[in-house]
């Protein structure tokens, strides 16, 4: 599985390396295969930008996501799971707020937009229950196995 981490923000810290090994776990533990997946770290004006063109809001956001091929469809090519766009500056900014790791924080927005790609949703407020379950629990894994990200 090809797993690409472009990081063209610079308000975090980001280790390749340990990106690539967080979305192989989670893909594995989530029994999902697919070819390639795509992690971008963008800053807040990238993110805003995406925000507003693609879903009419101006505002940051923590991730977008953009599915391509559905988990377990199989077409004639290689099967592209999607890509996802996370801005670390707001993670940073929560984390301050709140007093938490702006890495832990980054961890989860991954989880979060990977959930997106294999087809959880968050716009009713069942399914943001299902998806919290999930993000919950697939945080908890990855601390385990401590593959959450860290500085």
């Amino acid at each position: 599985m090809n797993i690409h981490c472009i990081d063209s923000q610079s308000a975090l810290s980001i280790c390749r390396e340990d990106v690539e090994r967080l979305v192989s776990s989670f893909l594995s533990w989530k029994s999902i295969q697919t070819d390639e997946v795509t992690i971008h770290f963008v800053s807040k004006d990238e993110i805003s930008e995406l925000h507003l063109n693609f879903f009419q809001d101006p505002t940051p956001t923590d991730c977008i996501s953009f599915p391509i091929d559905p988990p377990g469809e199989t077409g004639d090519g290689p099967s592209v799971l999607g890509e996802v766009f996370v801005c670390p500056e707001v993670a940073l900014e929560y984390a301050k707020a709140n007093s938490t790791c702006p890495y832990r924080e980054t961890t989860l927005y991954i989880i979060h937009g990977l959930l997106h790609l294999i087809g959880f949703d968050d716009i009713s407020e069942s399914d943001a229950k299902k998806m919290r379950a999930e993000e919950h629990s697939a945080m908890v894994f990855l601390e385990k196995n401590k593959e959450v990200l860290h500085a």
